[in-house]
């Protein structure tokens, strides 16, 4: 955005954006070769108290902590102490799962890059469990029977391996050839940082990543704020009479088995640190934080992950967007909505965060992308046609998708077109764009949803969301 006039065509976008999506508080950086060159804070960080946002607000980042796990990792491997290439179980000898042979095939580098083959599971939830039995509740929701009861609390790595053995679960493939984002890989990468590094995940990250690079509003555990004030509140959503309720639900989820998937807590100044340092080869404000080799296996597009967008190591790589390499990734919790863009071509860096899950942080800060390259804010950078399919062929597409982690996709055509229902989006057309994909928008973005068929041809899952989800049978 070079231009003032583009600055409030922006700003105006935010703005009616954030209220259709009634985002209570939403902060934006950008930075160019390292140094601020845009942000403003949209809302506020606690809309009873009327308190204002700040670059140095604290907001969670959710998954974008799957990136400052690599980046330990790697570490690791430059002080000889792992190989990206070494079996999983060298590390953790007690991780079972349904297919021996399969768990003995597993690399660290299959956990980086989701291809370990292992299908989305139900253990995040348990993981998160303690924490969630202390969300205040809605009025209406207090009458009705706690679903958590049914939930096995997973606290530790040996309790989530645990549960991962008891799982029954068909590998998606062998380790390297399928992609399936995986919260249970990183958590696991977490164990392996602290087995091999004697020290707890989030005291290594906090010395060796968030230190050295100057990141000093960034923590695991608000108490290690100590006293900080400048914190966002989180808020969630509940619909009541059909209308999205907006309510404090200031108790952020904490999951301390997972805590490398996505519970690092951070702002707009310090994330733009850690971005910089990606872009800039692994260096910030002349430290040193990991080698440009190791950078560079970070930001290396292995596999397929959308359409357009592949898988490095816990970062996502957009080889054409508008002509440029694009590095980013999300995040999305309980009261976080995350996003981190680098252009490192242009020396530009984002950063952009909400306090309410389901915010749409990603097309914000893709729009801000969009306009600081003269590109209309609300334009996609996907470079897809759409193309017409008989209602015979769309008719294949039918029927429900259910994951191990309980996320129900419900597709079936109406009116000559194919529609999906799922939680948070009650009915989306989707627009063939040919070889089983689909274009369809969620959170204002353009998205694809991508159809998988067995040997025999037939559909048996979807890739959505970033995850496999197989079809269920319907009983006859």
């Amino acid at each position: 955005m070079k231009q003032e006039t583009g600055i409030h065509d922006f700003e105006r976008y935010c703005d009616e954006i954030l209220k259709k999506y009634k985002v209570p508080g939403f902060a934006i950086g950008l930075a160019k070769d390292g140094e601020l060159s845009y942000e403003k804070g949209f809302g506020f960080r606690n809309i009873e108290a009327k308190l204002p946002l700040s670059p140095n607000t604290v907001f969670g980042v959710g998954s974008i902590t799957k990136a400052f796990t690599a980046v330990a990792i790697l570490q690791l491997q430059e002080k000889g102490k792992l190989n990206v290439n070494d079996p999983v179980i060298e590390y953790l000898p007690e991780l079972k799962t349904p297919n021996e042979e399969q768990t003995k095939q597993m690399t660290i580098h299959h956990f980086l890059t989701h291809s370990s083959g292992l299908p989305p599971l139900a253990t995040l939830m348990g993981a998160i469990r303690k924490s969630m039995e202390k969300d205040p509740k809605l009025e209406e929701d207090q009458q009705q029977e706690n679903p958590l009861d049914a939930i096995q609390a997973i606290d530790t790595h040996s309790e989530l391996m645990n549960a991962i053995a008891k799982s029954e679960f068909t590998p998606l493939g062998a380790p390297g050839t399928e992609f399936s984002y995986s919260n249970d890989a990183y958590a696991l990468l977490g164990a392996i940082i602290e087995r091999i590094s004697g020290q707890p995940y989030e005291q290594y990250v906090q010395e060796n990543i968030l230190e050295p690079a100057g990141m000093q509003h960034s923590v695991f555990h608000y108490e290690d704020l100590k006293g900080y004030e400048n914190i966002a509140v989180l808020y969630d959503m509940r619909k009541k009479d059909g209308e999205d309720i907006i309510f404090r639900s200031n108790n952020p989820w904490d999951a301390p088995a997972m805590r490398a998937a996505g519970f690092l807590k951070s702002t707009v100044n310090d994330m733009l640190k850690f971005a910089n340092m990606i872009r800039n080869a692994g260096e910030v404000g002349h430290v040193r934080v990991l080698s440009p080799e190791s950078v560079a296996s970070m930001t290396t597009p292995y596999i397929q992950c959308a359409h357009g967008t592949y898988y490095g190591y816990g970062l996502m790589i957009t080889p054409d967007f508008f002509g440029y390499k694009l590095i980013q990734h999300g995040g999305d919790i309980k009261g976080v909505t995350a996003q981190m863009n680098i252009l490192p071509e242009l020396g530009l860096t984002g950063i952009s965060l909400a306090n309410l899950a389901g915010a749409p942080s990603s097309k914000l800060l893709f729009g801000a992308f969009a306009g600081y390259l003269g590109k209309p804010i609300d334009e996609s950078h996907l470079n897809v046609e759409v193309v017409d399919l008989t209602l015979e062929s769309l008719k294949e597409f039918e029927g429900t998708f259910i994951s191990g982690d309980g996320m129900k996709n419900e597709f079936y055509v109406e009116d000559g077109s194919l529609h999906l229902a799922t939680a948070g989006l009650t009915d989306a057309v989707l627009k063939p764009i040919g070889d089983d994909q689909f274009l369809f928008t969620m959170r204002e973005l353009d998205t694809t949803i991508r159809f998988v068929r067995d040997e025999n041809k037939n559909i048996h899952r979807v890739e959505f969301a970033f995850r496999q989800i197989p079809k269920v049978e319907e009983e006859k």
